[in-house]
């Protein structure tokens, strides 16, 4: 029974063995020295490049280029060994379209991180927040869709599966609106997706305002967003939400902003001091960026007024900053020299009771 099984039976001369592992290990080791010597070439033209893109493609996919010229080799050898070609008939169906995806995908991979790293040199905040957006869709799905024709491709090789897909074709209409209700979730993802990256409402980085919260784009999926709120809590916001809806977003242009502080005070207060100690505060505050500062009376009721303090800063955390500092002076000064102004609702209880014992 374990006849099978030793080598001496085996339909195979040690000199055909001999011959197969010579054919073999030569392809494989030319295959080596033609990815090292094409690779070294365009390492040393790529350095000579002023632009980061190409230097990132060539490492991205000098490793699945390697395997992909192995079995180049293993084929090449396979045409003229008849041991390695009934070995390599069986997997090359599997392997073939495997390697040639993952270059595909490492490409890909490739050709995003160089864009990314380009237009970091470039310096530019807001242009660099809406390219790394377009990028990452854009190339995420470029890579989805690799990842499923590589898929289907191997999965068609088995011939089960070849037999399902033939049948699905017979019936095409059937399978297409079955296909089409079943994915219908994954298809309007994948269109609000690309809408996101073609028309960019949101980029990654973006200070926005969804439902309440207010946080930072931190990446932009097919199918969600994810804020980071000031908390370091994480909100995770469909992307139809941002297309359907409608939302703030604070630095879509720039992150310069202009925000405000109210104060409420007693219609006593003098409000031309008010004004001039806000306005020399501000100006000697180093987050004052210059462009806006005014005071303005918006409000005025029989029991208080409403004053507006609005100010400019360069970032939309300078401008947090400023406000909270602003605010915490201005109401330090008016404790100091107009405490009448500041509006009061006590029950004073002692007071009371001692009126009550008088009378």
């Amino acid at each position: 029974m374990l006849d099978r099984y030793d080598p001496r039976n085996w339909p195979i001369s040690y000199e055909g063995l001999i011959h197969t592992l010579i054919v073999l290990g030569g392809a494989l080791v030319v295959a080596f020295l033609v990815h090292w010597i094409v690779f070294a070439i365009l390492l040393r033209l790529t350095r000579q490049s002023s632009s980061p893109i190409d230097d990132v493609i060539v490492v991205k996919i000098r490793r699945p280029m390697r395997w992909l010229m192995f079995g180049f080799a293993i084929s090449i050898a396979a045409e003229n060994d008849a041991l390695v070609g009934n070995g390599w008939d069986h997997f090359a169906g599997f392997l073939t379209p495997a390697l040639i995806g993952w270059v595909a995908f490492a490409f890909v991979k490739g050709v995003a991180a160089g864009y990314e790293r380009q237009i970091e040199l470039e310096g530019r905040e807001v242009e660099t927040r809406g390219y790394r957006t377009r990028i990452a869709i854009l190339s995420r799905t470029a890579r989805v869709a690799i990842i499923i024709i590589t898929i289907s491709l191997i999965m068609f090789n088995i011939p089960g599966v070849r037999d399902i897909g033939t049948t699905m074709l017979a019936s095409a209409g059937l399978a297409a609106l079955a296909v089409g209700a079943a994915a219908q979730p994954a298809l309007k993802s994948l269109i609000a997706g690309l809408q996101m990256a073609l028309t960019q409402p949101l980029r990654i980085g973006d200070l926005v305002k969804v439902d309440g919260q207010a946080g930072r784009v931190e990446e932009v999926r097919m199918s969600f967003v994810t804020v980071r709120t000031w908390d370091e809590r994480v909100l995770v916001v469909p992307t139809s939400r941002f297309l359907d809806q409608s939302f703030e977003n604070w630095s879509r242009v720039s992150e310069k902003l202009t925000g405000p502080v109210m104060l409420h005070l007693d219609p006593v207060a003098e409000i031309e001091p008010i004004r001039e100690e806000f306005e020399r505060f501000v100006k000697a505050h180093e987050l004052w960026d210059g462009r806006n500062l005014a005071l303005l009376m918006t409000e005025a009721y029989p029991e208080s007024i409403e004053l507006r303090l609005s100010m400019s800063a360069e970032t939309i955390g300078d401008l947090w900053t400023l406000r909270c500092e602003v605010r915490e002076h201005m109401l330090a000064w008016l404790r100091e020299h107009q405490p009448d102004a500041l509006i009061r609702h006590r029950l004073e209880v002692e007071a009371a009771n001692q009126r009550a014992m008088g009378g």
